[in-house]
């Protein structure tokens, strides 16, 4: 409580200091006798501790620092007082008058009260923010800054900086071409809903930025089929048409259906059963008592064999044995073989020497060939692109051609019936043109049997 006491005097005997709120006499803090307590206990500190003075000087510095923006100690004269100068002049006092007048009469000049409310009153500064002025890695940076002005003081130049110092100057003396008028019908025409876009930036700076468009490989504007999206029919499948021209449609669709028979006849000629193939009773006879009638000569059939097996071997074993002199001409037969070998290649590459001419000509005549296989390979290329490739596991099956009779011919419009789906037809033009893969329609496979119930009044009726 004496330190209390204490602090409090010090802080007002400061000069510095001036106190909004009347100062206090000593003499009134100090009421009654004063109690012994013992402070060298923790649970007394705050018990018998008076710190409402220091509260008061604390309170009255942030309230300073509200209204004034700090301590009127430490504000200048300016700013604390002004100067008197008298009445002000007649004019000058009317032009002021016009002018409160004229912002008393608008209603937009005097705020609402709410307004006022929620204005902020107090002159005291936000607290910094310091999250917003840490920088991440900035040890790192400054490191970096100290020792490329280490290096600059030497006169090294960085690598990065020596990059773009030798890089090839652009060319910006060449004009630009002048702007073109909108009413001009020869100008070049842009979509600007299109995929591509003018590049009007260096390439150099658009690529290392990441903002250039990757190029797009030629490949992929290629078309997977040269076929047309909608095939026109021939001119057999009209309504009314002519009559060599129905007759020729009529053939190509009998063309088809022959094929088809005979694959069909094909097919059932190799899973047909072959008559020569079924068994008899002597063939089933035989396979029941095959390996019982011949078990006796097999048995001695097979003593011999192992007998013989046994001189075989014998025979072997003793032939393997060679003596020195057989292995010294066997050596020297070979050193001759390969000296031979040797004096025969010599003498083919002496011998090719003379054959130039026709070498010449045999690998002109591979050229030419490699060449003709090159242009035939192509061909089947271009040939294929008409053609449905293998996309998925199941092959393209065509669509039947609809072709009507000479007695289903319609004469008109009107009596014109019509045939084949729009949808279908589409569906088959994707596969064709190798858009989608050929499939089939998803079997529906129930997983419940559907049971059947009698009602009661269905009973009570039958």
């Amino acid at each position: 409580m004496a330190a209390a006491r204490r602090l409090k005097r010090v802080a007002v005997s400061q000069p510095g200091f001036l106190t909004l709120k009347p100062s206090l006499d000593p003499s009134d803090l100090v009421s009654g006798r004063r109690k012994r307590v013992n402070k060298n206990k923790k649970k007394n500190w705050n018990k018998h501790s008076d710190i409402n003075d220091v509260e008061e000087f604390l309170e009255d510095v942030r309230h300073q620092e509200r209204t004034t923006g700090g301590l009127l100690s430490e504000k200048s004269d300016d700013s604390l007082f002004f100067l008197d100068v008298g009445q002000p002049k007649k004019a000058e006092q009317k032009a002021e008058e016009s002018v409160e007048g004229k912002k008393r009469k608008g209603k937009a000049s005097r705020p609402l009260r709410i307004d006022l409310i929620l204005q902020h009153d107090s002159l005291v500064p936000p607290a910094k923010d310091v999250l917003s002025y840490q920088q991440p890695n900035a040890k790192k940076l400054r490191r970096i800054a100290q020792k490329a002005e280490q290096l600059a003081a030497k006169g090294v130049v960085p690598r990065r900086q020596r990059q773009l110092l030798n890089r090839r100057p652009v060319d910006r003396t060449a004009k630009k071409s002048a702007t073109e008028a909108n009413n001009n019908p020869d100008r070049e025409y842009y979509d600007m809903w299109g995929q591509e876009s003018k590049e009007s930036a260096d390439p150099w700076y658009l690529q290392q930025t990441g903002k250039r468009q990757v190029k797009r490989p030629e490949k992929l504007n290629e078309k997977p089929s040269v076929l047309p999206a909608v095939e026109v029919i021939a001119p057999g499948g009209s309504y009314n048409p002519d009559f060599l021209s129905h007759q020729a449609l009529l053939q190509e669709a009998h063309d088809v259906e022959v094929k088809k028979q005979k694959q069909e006849e094909k097919l059932e000629r190799q899973l047909a059963f072959n008559k020569e193939d079924k068994a008899t009773e002597e063939t089933v006879l035989r396979e029941q008592v095959e390996g019982l009638v011949e078990e006796e000569n097999e048995d001695e059939e097979a003593a011999a064999d192992d007998e013989e097996e046994d001189v075989a071997v014998g025979a072997i074993a003793l032939s393997e044995k060679k003596t020195e002199r057989q292995r010294k001409r066997e050596r020297a037969e070979k050193i001759k073989e390969q000296q031979r070998l040797a004096d025969r290649k010599q003498t083919d590459q002496q011998q090719q020497l003379f054959q130039l001419r026709s070498i010449k000509a045999s690998i002109r005549q591979r050229e030419q060939k490699t060449k003709s296989n090159q242009i035939k390979r192509k061909a089947k290329q271009e040939a294929q692109k008409s053609q449905p490739r293998r996309l998925g596991k199941l092959k393209f099956q065509p669509q039947d051609l609809e072709v009507q009779l000479s007695n289903e011919l319609a004469g008109s419009l009107r009596r014109l019936k019509p045939e084949g789906s729009i949808l279908k037809d589409r569906f088959k033009s994707l596969q064709k043109r190798n858009l989608i893969e050929p499939r089939d329609r998803a079997k529906f496979k129930r997983r419940l049997k559907v049971k059947y119930v009698e009602k009661r009044a269905f009973k009570e009726i039958t």
